[in-house]
Parts: structure tokens; C-alpha cells; sequence
């Protein structure tokens, strides 16, 4: 039932005034509004309600609570919340391994407008616990889309939410660190119970790569869709046979080496090294992932079987690894590396490139042993991006070189790693 006001005016004593102050008085005239209402008592139904209400919260451990509007799945969740500063890529973001048990949340306002297509996707699904936006397109307008992002968030269970302030959320972050945080649009649940799994919950020394490593070994053939290929004219004629651990690899990493002319073998986090070795691979891809790498010893190990015995090449994860197994030490970030326009000075070149980064873990360069050479630095906080220890072969990067946000500044890391290869082949 529709809400009825009537309103009554009236005028009432009108009179002239004159302003005292004005050199040429001008006449006013005065009077009265007198406002009555009517108004029914009954409550307005919300089907009729032609816009979303709130109906979901994020509480974070700090007792802070924020009021939004859900999209996607319905439900409830934790995660630790972690801020992305890329202006696109949503899709490529919400497919990236490395975001799970986090909830991302997007500084760039307007989120959605291209929608989704399937052509974008790092993974087999999305792995992230949720995703936080400004403001959700009500509409798309892209050639390639396919559907919403709310009708595919739905179709694979991830909750979304929007009319939520991001900025003062990031400055939260940024002040005090990444928080862990519970999604919810159960009416059922209070605030302290949501708070209270907020609390309980946490994320640190918890293995995510086992969660999203594929099971079973697997070749890979896709190379980057001839379409969008940039670089073919610097490959190499050699194939070289490839072994390339998931650790929650991302599909454009796998594309560009193919289009490099490698023969790539996809393993799973746990797959022995010593079974690496019988395959005699000319290189060994150790790939991104989630989470501390401290929290997989096994994953360490591995690593270290297989170094100074065939090329390694680590990329985010990897790189930590690596770190880890040449006697390193990694730390646990305030609130981490998320986003396509990070700088990084390539201290060997002294060319800066911006880069795609996505990690809440570094190498603490300090405690590296004598040999291993830091080749890159975060010009944002100085922290170590890359590695090289020559006298075993071995190269990584804190960062994403597939990625396409400088737009190819990267790239060139595939051709060092099959140069790597081929020079041991060589003299080998």
C-alpha cells in the first residue's frame, strides 16, 4: 500500500518588510507555510520497493561493521580482506588461485561494465572467498561478453558485495594491515557471532596450495591465442621439455611458455621430486600460489631436490620457495603486493617495469646466502622481486611476467628462463 501525504498551505498576515542595511530598501513580502500531513500507518511492502536494500555485511576482526548490498551467492563467509588497485582484469582476478581464502576488494569504483566472458579465466574456477566493489554495473557493453558478473559469481558460489565504502575500507588496510573479515547475508547470524568467527579464524600457516593444485599430471599445448600473441618473432626454433609445478598455477603462464615452444608437463604441489628427474626435463616452472610458504614444508623440500640439477624458473610463490630453499627467510607483509601498477627497477638493466603483482609474502633479502643476487626491487617499499643464484641455474620473480599491464614489460623473464636452458644444453 502506497504511503499518502496531503499537504495544506496558507497565507497568512502577509506584510512589507524593508532590509535596514539597503541604500535602496526593497519591499518583501512576508508570509507563513502551514504544513499538515496524512499519512497511512501501514508499512510499504519491499517487493515494491523499485531498489536493492542493504542486505549483507562484512564484519572485520577490528568490530568494525559495514552495511551492503549483496550480488552473486547468498550465505556466509571468512576471509582475510585484501585490497587490488587494478582499474580492469576483475575476471583475471576473480580466476587467479592465489586469492583463495581472500576476500578482494577493488579501489577502482565501478566494477562489472564489460561483464564476463570465458575466453579471460587463470583457472578452472574461481578460487577467491568473495569480492568487494564501489559500485556494481547495472549493465555491460563488451563484444565479448558472455554473462553478468553477478549471474556468474552465482553460478560458481562466490558472494559479492557493492554499496560499500572501498576507500575508507583501504585506508583501514593500509593503517593496520589486512584484516580477516566474515561476509554474511544471514539475518539470522548477529553481529557478534560474525565477529566472533572473524576472531576465530585465521590464515597464516595454513597450506591453500593443496586446495587448488591439480591432482593428476597433465600435458599442456594451449598457446596465447594468435590474436593477442606480441612476442613471436623473439622465440627460439628449440623445444625445450618443461615440468611445471601447480602450486595454483595461472593459465597465461603455461600459454606463454607454449608460445615459446615449450613442451610443458603440469604436476601437482606434491609431486616427488625424484619423478621430476625421471622425466629429465630441460626446465623445471615452480608457479604461483596462495598462502605462506612456510606453511609447506613438503613444497620446500621438493625444491630442493630439484635445484642445482635442472634450470628453475620461480614466479610469485615459486619465487618465495625458492627463497626458502636456498636457506632464506620470507615475512608475512603489512598488507601486501595486490594490483597491475606496481614498479619494479630490474637492477641488472636498471629499467623500471610496471607490473602485475598479487602476493601477501616476500623473500627477506637479508638473510639470502652469499651467491644468490637480488635482481629486482618493489620501488613502492623496496622489497626483493627477484632472485638469481647463477652458480645452479636458477632465476625467479615476485611478480606476474604473463600478465599484460606495462603492457608487455615482463615478458622478456620466459625468454631469459629458455635462454637459461638453452645454455646449460648446451655446455651440458
Amino acid at each position: 500500500m502506497a504511503i499518502t501525504v496531503a499537504i495544506n498551505l496558507a497565507l497568512i498576515s502577509p506584510s512589507t518588510l524593508f532590509h535596514p542595511k539597503s541604500p535602496n530598501p526593497s519591499k518583501l513580502r512576508a508570509f507563513t507555510l502551514r504544513c499538515s500531513s496524512a499519512t497511512s500507518t501501514a508499512v510499504p511492502d519491499l517487493a515494491e520497493i523499485p531498489w536493492k536494500i542493504s542486505d549483507a555485511r562484512l564484519v572485520l576482526e577490528d568490530g568494525s561493521i559495514w552495511r551492503a548490498k549483496s550480488f552473486g551467492a547468498s550465505g556466509t563467509q571468512v576471509g582475510e580482506v585484501v585490497f587490488n588497485t587494478s582499474l580492469t582484469g576483475y575476471q583475471e582476478i576473480l580466476t587467479d588461485p592465489s586469492y583463495a581464502g581472500q576476500f578482494v576488494l577493488m579501489t577502482n569504483p565501478h566494477i562489472g561494465n564489460t561483464g564476463v566472458n570465458f575466453d579471460d579465466q587463470e583457472s578452472r574456477q574461481c578460487f577467491l572467498a568473495g569480492l568487494v566493489v564501489r559500485s556494481l554495473s547495472i549493465s555491460t557493453s563488451n563484444w565479448r561478453c558472455a554473462e553478468t558478473l553477478g549471474e556468474y559469481l552465482a553460478e560458481r558460489n562466490i558472494m559479492g558485495i557493492y554499496d560499500i565504502d572501498t576507500r575508507a575500507i583501504t585506508r583501514r588496510l593500509r593503517q593496520d594491515g589486512s584484516l580477516i573479515g566474515v561476509l554474511s547475508t544471514e539475518r539470522t547470524k548477529t553481529d557478534e557471532e560474525l565477529l566472533e568467527i572473524s576472531r576465530s579464524w585465521d590464515i597464516v600457516g595454513v597450506d591453500l596450495i593443496s586446495g587448488v593444485s591439480c591432482k593428476t599430471p597433465h600435458d599442456w599445448v594451449d598457446r596465447t591465442n594468435p590474436e593477442w600473441e606480441f612476442n613471436s618473432s623473439k622465440r627460439g626454433g628449440e623445444a625445450f621439455r618443461v615440468i611445471a609445478y601447480d602450486f595454483g598455477i595461472k593459465h597465461n603462464i603455461l600459454k606463454r611458455l607454449a608460445s615459446y615452444g615449450c613442451q610443458i608437463t603440469v604436476v601437482p604441489s606434491t609431486w616427488p621430486a625424484s619423478e621430476t628427474l625421471k622425466m629429465k626435463p630441460d626446465g623445471v616452472l615452480f608457479s604461483n600460489g596462495p598462502g605462506d610458504p612456510s606453511a609447506v614444508p613438503y613444497a620446500v623440500e621438493t625444491v630442493k631436490e630439484i635445484i642445482g640439477k635442472v634450470p628453475a624458473f620461480g614466479i610469485c610463490m615459486g619465487h618465495q620457495l625458492l627463497g626458502l630453499a636456498l636457506g632464506g627467510k620470507t615475512f608475512k607483509m603489512k598488507f601486501g603486493h595486490h594490483g597491475g601498477n606496481h614498479p619494479v627497477r630490474n637492477l641488472r638493466s636498471g629499467h623500471v617495469e610496471i607490473s602485475a603483482q598479487n602476493h601477501n609474502y616476500a623473500v627477506d633479502s637479508s638473510s639470502l646466502p652469499e651467491g644468490v643476487e637480488v635482481t629486482h626491487v618493489n620501488l613502492n617499499d623496496g622489497s626483493c622481486a627477484g632472485l638469481a643464484y647463477p652458480a645452479q641455474n636458477i632465476m625467479s620473480i615476485q611478480y606476474h611476467p604473463e600478465a599484460s599491464p606495462g603492457p608487455h614489460d615482463s615478458d622478456y623473464a620466459f625468454r631469459e628462463f629458455i635462454q637459461l636452458m638453452k645454455k646449460v644444453k648446451v655446455n651440458s
